[in-house]
C-alpha cells in the first residue's frame, strides 16, 4: 500500500501540529510529545533523502533496517515506535513495522553503571563549588528514585507531611521523603528564602528545565572526575533502585516507590554488573584443574 502521494505532501508541520495536539490529550509527558516528534521528523528526513517520491511499507522496513545499523537497537525500537503510534494516528496501519526483539536486561553495562562513590564524589564536589542548589537535587532524585521531571512536585509543602503527591505520564502517585533529606531540605529553604511551592526553581521562580540540570550535571562529572557516560539523570534512579534492592531485597516495594506497573520494568532497573554473579559462580568452588 502507498502510504502518502508524495514525500513533500507526506508529513507536513500541519499533520505535526495536529498529532502533537492528539498526543497532549492523550496525556503523554512533554518530553515525550517531544521525542516523537523528533523521531518522526528524523524519518521524514530520511525519506526525502531517499527522494523517492512515495512511500510504502518497503520502505519503512528499509528505514528500520538504517536503524538497526545506526543505533542501538533500545533507541531504534523506540524510534520505530514513535512512528508505529503516528501511523496509528494517520490510520496508515498498513505501514506499521514490528519492533526487533530483545532479550531481557540480565547484567548493566559496568562503564553506565553509576556507583555510590560515584554519587558522593558528585555531591561533594557541588558543595565545594558553592552550588548548594544542585547538591540538594541530586540528594533529593538520589535518595527518593523520582524522575527529574518529577522534580516539580517536591514542595516547601511536602516537607511538612514527608511525602509528594505526584502526577506524571497520566498516573498519580506518593513518593516518600526521607528524613533526613527532608531536614537538610528545609534548612535549605530557609537559607533561600522560599516559602511554599516548588523547591527547585530558577531565578525566576520557574521549575527547572530538564536540560540545564543534564548540562550541569555533566559538568560537576568533569570536575568530580566521574565518567560522563555514568552522568545523566536517570542513571540517579537506578543507583537507588540498585541501592534499596541490594539492602532490603524487596521488589514490589521497590515497584511501588518507582510508580511502575510492571515488575519487569522494576527488575530491569535492579540489574547489576556482572562482577557480582561471577563473584558468586566463583564461591560454587566447582572448578579444580
Amino acid at each position: 500500500m502507498i502510504c502518502e502521494r508524495k514525500i513533500m505532501d507526506n508529513i507536513t508541520e500541519e499533520h505535526l501540529k495536529q498529532y502533537e495536539q492528539y498526543l497532549k490529550g492523550e496525556e503523554r509527558s512533554q518530553a515525550t510529545v517531544e521525542k516523537y516528534l523528533r523521531d518522526i521528523r528524523k524519518f521524514r528526513d530520511y525519506l526525502n533523502a531517499s527522494d523517492s517520491g512515495t512511500f510504502d511499507k518497503e520502505q519503512v522496513l528499509e528505514y528500520k533496517q538504517y536503524l538497526n545499523e545506526h543505533y542501538k537497537t533500545t533507541s531504534a525500537n523506540s524510534m520505530l515506535a514513535a512512528i508505529n503510534s503516528f501511523f496509528d494516528y494517520l490510520g496508515w496501519t498498513e505501514c506499521k513495522v514490528r519492533l526487533f526483539k530483545i532479550q531481557r536486561v540480565q547484567f548493566c553495562e559496568p562503564e553506565r553503571e553509576l556507583t555510590e562513590k560515584d554519587y558522593e564524589r558528585l555531591i561533594q564536589t557541588a558543595e565545594r563549588k558553592g552550588d548548594v542548589r544542585m547538591s540538594m537535587l541530586l540528594q533529593t532524585i538520589g535518595s527518593t528514585g523520582i524522575r527529574i521531571s518529577e522534580l516539580r512536585f517536591i514542595t516547601v509543602e511536602s516537607l511538612e507531611t514527608g511525602r509528594a503527591d505526584i502526577y506524571n505520564k497520566g498516573k498519580s502517585r506518593v513518593a516518600l521523603l526521607p528524613t533526613k533529606l527532608m531536614k537538610v531540605l528545609k534548612k535549605y529553604c530557609r537559607k533561600m528564602g522560599i516559602g511554599k511551592g516548588s523547591i527547585f526553581i530558577t531565578r525566576n521562580g520557574k521549575p527547572m528545565d530538564r536540560s540545564n540540570i543534564s548540562k550541569k550535571m555533566k559538568e560537576l562529572g568533569r570536575e568530580a572526575g566521574v565518567d560522563e557516560r555514568k552522568v545523566f539523570p536517570h542513571n540517579f534512579r537506578h543507583l537507588f533502585a540498585r541501592t534499596f534492592y541490594r539492602i532490603e531485597k524487596d521488589v514490589v516495594r521497590l515497584m511501588d516507590l518507582l510508580g511502575h506497573s510492571n515488575i519487569n520494568t522494576t527488575r530491569i532497573y535492579t540489574a547489576d554488573t556482572e562482577s557480582q554473579p561471577r563473584r558468586q559462580l566463583s564461591r560454587m568452588k566447582l572448578v579444580f584443574g
